[in-house]
């Protein structure tokens, strides 16, 4: 497609992360001259340098030693001692962060993506400064992702190791003796879970009357038992109303959600986990007369375009859920419609997944949302759960805990949910998504043929369940 020339690029992608790096990627490889400007030393975003890929390189390694030291190994017929390396499982850590991130580099050579390093903001509609230089292009794309949502009165200071954010509790020099999560979310769950395996003392504390809001309600409570089972100690409908730090420990004083008496609690860590919020303060969106909503996000249309002309969004600063995926999704979407092209993302099949061991992960609607949809009528879904405790790759590998729940429509049948807590829910999952993707009935998902003996025969299960005919219970 031909594009004015009198604009240096025809598309300027604004941050690296995965929507940002995927969105340059696409537009390049749609033949339209691509920069991506990125304020961090290396490609990437949070995902690849202090999210997502960091976490679960702590996550694996820590299953491992968890594995050894708890007896699972041993009931094997493995008998070890661990004795923790923390060095070198930080070193792990880096070496798989800088792999991927170095990868993402080398992308944009390839397809001749032009990588602009320095701090962007919006000069006008189609002018961003860079660091010293400016840039000109047709189009815009705002994908500045997310930040640490900070807690009013609590200073994060990750390089004293006390008081943390995620990126803080990734580099901790040393076990924590006691830390306290603030926040039952995804972040804190699986940061928590690490230093917990690796022999800290645990408690998380999260002001909503159960953990990881949003999911369904038996997620929820059957999660909440198996990590209290594994040793994580909850404080649920609390709120913390201080922290403060005396050397290297730190004090919090905690009081019931709904208002009482307050208690204290001391603690060698403090993890602040209580969400994210989007980047755009900084962007000089003033000078572009582009607001944001009240949660501070930039509203789009269908082809993620801003209310300024020339100017999209995508990912974490635009309304739907923060997740790496769903920015990537949209970021080949945003690229196919700038080059004239149909971009596709389906938000209403968008996965979960929480990397905890077991992992949970959804996709579609909860009970709940279902019975909502419905009209408040819970004779108009059908349910159905089959346990992983039933499921004999699950047995063989002494991982019990979990279930496989599916909602689907009574009336046609139609998968609505599909919910799973297993070993590994977070590649189980995908069958459900793709299952979802394509308008399949409980009734498909029963008569798929799955690999036996394997974790997604579960899926299966569950699905000939809400036929009321499973085999194995």
């Amino acid at each position: 497609m031909e594009m004015a020339d009198e604009y240096q690029y025809d598309v300027l992608i604004i941050g690296s992360g995965p929507g940002g790096y995927v969105a340059a990627i696409r537009a390049a490889q749609l033949g339209l001259k691509t920069a991506c400007a990125e304020s961090r030393d290396t490609l990437g975003g949070t995902c690849l340098n202090v999210g997502c890929i960091p976490s679960k390189a702590m996550l694996h390694a820590s299953e491992y030693f968890d594995a050894a030291a708890n007896g699972t190994m041993a009931s094997m017929g493995i008998d070890v001692t661990p004795k923790l390396n923390l060095p070198k499982m930080h070193e792990q850590r880096l070496d798989a962060v800088e792999g991927l991130t170095k990868g993402v580099a080398f992308l944009f050579k390839k397809n001749k993506v032009d990588w602009k390093k320095g701090h962007a903001t919006f000069q006008d509609e189609h002018t961003v400064k860079i660091g010293d230089e400016t840039v000109t292009a047709k189009e815009v794309v705002i994908a500045t992702g997310s930040s640490v949502t900070p807690l009013p009165g609590v200073e994060v200071d990750n390089s004293k190791h006390v008081v943390v954010d995620s990126t803080g509790a990734l580099e901790l020099p040393k076990v924590p003796k006691k830390m306290v999560v603030i926040g039952g979310g995804v972040i804190g769950l699986e940061l928590g879970s690490v230093w917990r395996r690796l022999g800290a003392e645990v408690v998380c504390v999260e002001f909503l009357d159960q953990i990881l809001p949003g999911m369904d309600t038996d997620v929820r409570k059957e999660a909440n038992k198996i990590f209290k089972k594994q040793g994580i100690e909850f404080k649920l409908s609390t709120k913390v109303t201080g922290v403060s730090v005396k050397g290297k420990k730190a004090t919090l004083t905690l009081e019931p959600a709904a208002g009482g008496n307050s208690e204290t609690l001391e603690v060698d860590c403090v993890l602040v986990s209580i969400g994210r919020k989007p980047n755009t303060e900084g962007l000089g969106l003033e000078n572009i007369g582009l607001d944001v909503n009240e949660r501070g996000q930039i509203e789009v249309d269908g082809e993620f375009r801003t209310a300024v002309d020339g100017v999209r969004a995508i990912g974490d600063v635009v309304p739907g859920p923060m997740l790496a995926h769903k920015a990537e999704d949209e970021g080949i979407a945003v690229a196919e419609w700038i080059a004239g092209q149909t971009g596709i993302v389906n938000h209403d099949v968008i996965p979960s997944v929480v990397y905890t061991q077991p992992e949970i992960a959804g996709v579609g609607l909860s009970e709940e949302q279902a019975i909502e949809k419905m009209g408040g009528d819970k004779s108009a879904i059908k349910t159905s759960k089959f346990p992983m405790m039933a499921n004999s790759r699950a047995k063989t590998n002494h991982e019990p805990d979990g279930f496989v729940k599916i909602i689907a429509e009574a009336e046609s049948d139609r998968v609505l949910g599909v919910w799973a807590i297993a070993s590994v829910a977070g590649t189980m999952i995908a069958e459900a998504a793709l299952a979802m993707e394509f308008g399949a009935t409980s009734e498909d998902i029963a008569y798929t043929c799955h690999a036996h003996p394997t974790h997604a025969e579960a899926i299966k299960e569950a699905a000939m369940g809400v036929q009321g005919k499973p085999i194995h219970i």
